[in-house]
């Protein structure tokens, strides 16, 4: 009885706590962190499946290009994953109508995502796709490798957001004054850099700082920072490409 309570509280040097002040019990931690990873990749295979049907139907995205319907629906589909956030924010402790608004706000953006990558060649859609994973892949091992060790994240909240507005006036303004490649080219380097913190500094919340039954809110979270560092990234190599 003795030693797994030592293992549990991390006394016996094999810490299976993530982080050394840690006072929950490690298997709800963990439990919870399975769950929403779990809930991260399903979003993420429907993403990939309604681009991929974006993608390769031509006609669906000629459509929104192409005629002045299309391009009123387009920016409608671009804003209801964002006004579905509000909803989702409210009621994301509340099943299963959390999980309906995840969805519709899944499948809108992933539709989003799909009208972009229909007009980038398959090659830096790739490129874009394995950096993305290599990323967020190794981010995610090292946040939870500096949690173990005893690092905190947390710091980074007021900065990121700060960076974040820098970064949407910039969006903004190359939007009214194009500045042509170069101008795309910074903006994707600077936004690739904040959503990199953005995955070490929501995973760090991941570890340490989500209740149990925020897990819709964890998993919306982490998906974001993962489709924004996509987003990202395929400009820069469409930029240089």
């Amino acid at each position: 009885m003795l030693r797994k309570r030592d293992v549990e509280s991390g006394e016996d040097g094999t810490v299976r706590g993530l982080y050394p002040t840690m006072l929950e019990n490690p298997e709800l931690r963990w439990s919870f962190i399975r769950k929403v990873y779990a809930i991260i990749t399903l979003q993420l295979l429907l993403t990939i499946a309604v681009a991929s049907v974006v993608v390769f139907v031509p006609p669906i995205a000629h459509f929104f290009v192409g005629s002045t319907q299309g391009l009123i629906l387009y920016v409608l589909l671009i804003f209801v994953p964002f006004i579905t956030l509000c909803p989702l924010y409210y009621y994301h402790k509340k099943h299963p109508l959390n999980y309906f608004l995840l969805f519709i706000f899944t499948v809108t953006l992933a539709f989003a995502v799909g009208l972009t990558c229909a007009f980038t060649s398959g090659r830096v859609i790739l490129e874009s796709v394995i950096l993305t994973t290599v990323v967020v892949v190794s981010l995610t091992l090292y946040t939870f490798w500096a949690a173990k060790r005893g690092h905190d994240f947390s710091f980074l909240g007021p900065f990121l957001f700060g960076a974040l507005l820098v970064l949407m006036v910039f969006a903004f303004i190359q939007l009214l004054f194009p500045l042509g490649k170069l101008s795309m080219t910074i903006y994707g380097c600077l936004a690739s850099i904040l959503f990199c913190g953005y995955i070490i500094y929501d995973t760090d919340n991941l570890i340490k700082r989500f209740s149990y039954d925020e897990y819709i809110w964890a998993s919306v979270s982490l998906y974001l920072d993962i489709i924004n560092l996509f987003l990202a990234l395929l400009t820069v190599f469409r930029a240089v490409n």
